[in-house]
């Protein structure tokens, strides 16, 4: 596509066109909309994202009305070239940014000089630009700015003090402390210290005062080594730094060879012990807490621990922590990626009493995520599933997956549920292969039943029944109340010819969900017209689910 539309947004605002067809964007609404089309990731918006903007002092019809107008009135002044540019559906609005061609510069003049709007969420966001609008580069190529401040729990692993060894083996502490800072790393859910930094407090004892004093951290794990005989044992301390009170305190042990080789048992066990214990602290945390009283990181891995408990109460709970992380970091993309992978959960639990609503929500929340850093891989990876699990638009899932592993090749997320997709499209192997690349990926162990559950998915897909009902039966010994890991049994099960254990399942599915029918599965599963999903829907009426 040639380019058919030139948008200046530094200085005054110009939006024409290119081509044989004369015409300009006049009215300042329109103008602004392009504006906001043209600095989204991908020129994608929502439909309830651009009419809170623009029209949020109207009520919802009111605003959805104005934007059917306003989008029946470019129609007419672009002619053929509103069919080229832009998409429209019932969720979103985009525009092919392949055909526009961007004249002025961040620093030509004020973003969208006079452009006036008499809207407090456009206006917000125009300030946010005008304020720092290097951002704009982000939108289009790497990002270079600032990322904004984290509200998750942050985490520092200082060196381990060799206590007894060779001289040989002084930079080993040095070396585990680095690499459990790289496993940790990968977390969507931690922020990790950078080894650099941890390492310039080894030369000294170290006092917890001078932890967060230099460091600002919420947890540091720090201990010593020794090395007998060809054996390293490591002690660890994993301490809260803001009270100094010891989390736990473990011994882990093993030949020197494992110690450092490439799936090191130790430093997996450290990563785990440290996973279980952040957000087991923080679930337990906020018991009973009045939302206002809790620190700003316990907020999101409490909301996400909450999430997976899948207790409707604990699930309700999740959604509260999870905005109030939100209201708290507003500029935080995994808060928003976070709700919406709630939202995802709660169709998907049939939890939800309006489907195509929260779907909405979903995808408005991803949205947001982008909006603000448009190359974050977790975000991405989230907007791909609510792309392929609600709205069952695989080609649009596809593109965000590999994007998000384009940019971070080692987002277990993002392995995890593109396996899921290739699953639900009846491609077993690479269903497979992504499930097990993701759980040796995933660094937190808490929500380990999920890795297990998708995993079992991919191995239904291969045909590999064995597998996934020993993935399904060891998802549902750490988490029983994840149904879908149960439907999956259920095909496991009946597929394997064990038709009695699999009709006993099948009258707990409809002990704990006696909504669910085959019918519906049929109508709104993503995998229902693929071979996975009609095995499927055989074996739960096999099992006596109606």
């Amino acid at each position: 596509m040639g380019k058919l539309l030139e948008i200046n947004l530094f200085g005054a605002c110009i939006i024409r066109s290119t081509g044989q067809s004369a015409y300009e964007i006049s009215s300042a609404k329109h103008k602004a909309m392009f504006a906001l089309l043209a600095t989204a990731p991908f020129g994608r918006r929502t439909r309830s994202y651009l009419q809170d903007v623009l029209w949020g002092t109207s009520c919802f019809d009111s605003g959805r009305q104005s934007l059917r107008r306003a989008l029946s009135d470019i129609k007419v002044l672009m002619g053929a070239d509103f069919e080229r540019l832009l998409t429209i559906n019932n969720s979103e609005v985009s525009i092919d940014l392949a055909g526009v061609h961007f004249i002025g510069r961040p620093g030509g003049g004020e973003f969208l000089e006079g452009l006036d709007i008499r809207d407090d969420e456009f206006n917000e966001w125009l300030r946010g630009i005008r304020q720092s609008p290097e951002q704009l580069f982000s939108l289009y190529s790497a990002s270079t700015q600032q990322p904004p401040a984290s509200i998750l729990p942050t985490i520092a692993i200082l060196p381990f003090r060799l206590v007894y060894g060779d001289a040989e083996h002084a930079v080993l502490g040095d070396w585990l402390a680095e690499e459990i800072c790289r496993a940790l790393s990968r977390s969507n859910l931690l922020a990790v210290i950078s080894h650099l930094s941890s390492r310039e407090l080894s030369a000294s004892k170290i006092e917890m005062a001078q932890v967060r004093e230099v460091l600002g951290v919420d947890y540091c794990v720090a201990g010593s080594l020794r090395v007998v005989d060809g054996q390293a044992i490591l002690d660890a301390d994993f301490i809260d730094s803001r009270s100094g009170r010891i989390l736990w305190t473990r011994q882990f042990s093993d030949r020197i060879a494992e110690f450092i080789g490439g799936q090191s048992p130790p430093v997996t066990e450290v990563v785990r012990s440290i996973g279980q214990t952040i957000a087991s602290e923080a679930v337990s945390h906020v018991h009973g807490r009045a939302i206002a009283s809790l620190a700003d990181h316990e907020l999101l891995i409490a909301g996400v621990g909450l999430m997976h408990q899948l207790k409707l109460s604990s699930f309700a709970r999740s959604r509260e922590l999870i905005e109030e992380a939100i209201r708290r970091a507003p500029r935080a993309p995994e808060a928003h990626a976070w709700l919406g992978e709630w939202y995802v959960m709660s169709v998907f639990n049939g939890w939800s009493t309006n489907r195509a609503q929260d779907t909405g929500k979903a995808l408005d929340c991803t949205a947001r995520a982008l909006d603000i850093e448009p190359e974050n891989s977790f975000c991405l990876t989230i907007d791909g599933a609510v792309n392929n699990n609600l709205l069952m638009r695989m080609d649009v899932a596809t593109q965000r997956f590999d994007a998000a592993l384009e940019r971070n090749p080692n987002e277990a997320m993002a392995w995890l549920l593109s396996s899921v997709l290739f699953a639900y499209r009846d491609h077993g192997a690479d269903a497979v292969s992504r499930a097990e690349k993701a759980i040796r990926r995933s660094p937190l162990d808490p929500f380990g039943y999920f890795y297990d559950s998708l995993a079992s998915t991919a191995y239904l897909a291969a045909e590999d029944y064995e597998k996934s009902l020993l993935l399904a039966d060891r998802s549902l010994a750490k988490n029983d109340r994840h149904l879908s890991t149960l439907r999956v049994r259920i095909s496991a099960l009946h597929h394997l010819g064990r038709s009695g254990e699999a009709r006993i399942a099948g009258a707990e599915l409809m002990r704990r969900q006696p909504a669910f029918t085959v019918s519906e599965y049929r109508r709104s599963h993503p995998a229902a017209d693929f071979r996975i999903g009609q095995n499927l829907s055989a074996a739960l009426l096999a099992a006596g689910v109606p």
